[in-house]
């Protein structure tokens, strides 16, 4: 059950991914792919088997960081923290959480908003001695 709940996830996720155009930023041989979105995107199932916060009020951020060395292009697991911040400089800290379905690795974490507001976000992403890096993006975020 749970790995079909995580599979509707990681699917939801590429869709919205894709209706958003993807974003990725590559570091040396490591792809990061984000996305920042409203947790209205998930079904009711999806964000509460996960306890994720399921709000015209609430963002949720998804990372995961390929290394691009391999002819597979295999996900890793990393260490990650991170900081958002709105125009008015309201600074919270993320909180990622580390899911793991078969083989893919994600990094999810909750961020509150307000309507037409945009949040800017500074991840920190090290993956031992082979990546040490921030991650830099804005999002604007509307209220359904």
């Amino acid at each position: 059950m749970l790995k079909i709940i995580l599979s509707t996830l990681i699917l939801s996720l590429s869709f919205v991914s894709n209706v958003f155009a993807e974003q990725k930023q590559k570091i040396g041989n490591f792809d990061i792919h984000y996305v920042a979105l409203s947790s209205t995107f998930l079904t009711p199932s999806i964000a509460n088997s996960y306890g994720i916060k399921r709000s015209s009020y609430s963002g949720i951020i998804n990372i995961s960081v390929l290394d691009t060395s391999q002819a597979d292009h295999p996900p890793v697991a990393v260490e990650i923290s991170g900081i958002a911040n709105n125009l008015l400089d309201a600074r919270i800290d993320l909180k990622f959480r580390e899911i793991r379905e078969g083989r893919a690795i994600y990094y999810v974490a909750e961020v509150p908003y307000r309507d037409d507001q945009e949040v800017n976000f500074q991840v920190a992403i090290k993956y031992g001695k082979k990546l040490n890096t921030q991650l830099k993006f804005k999002q604007k975020f509307y209220v359904e």
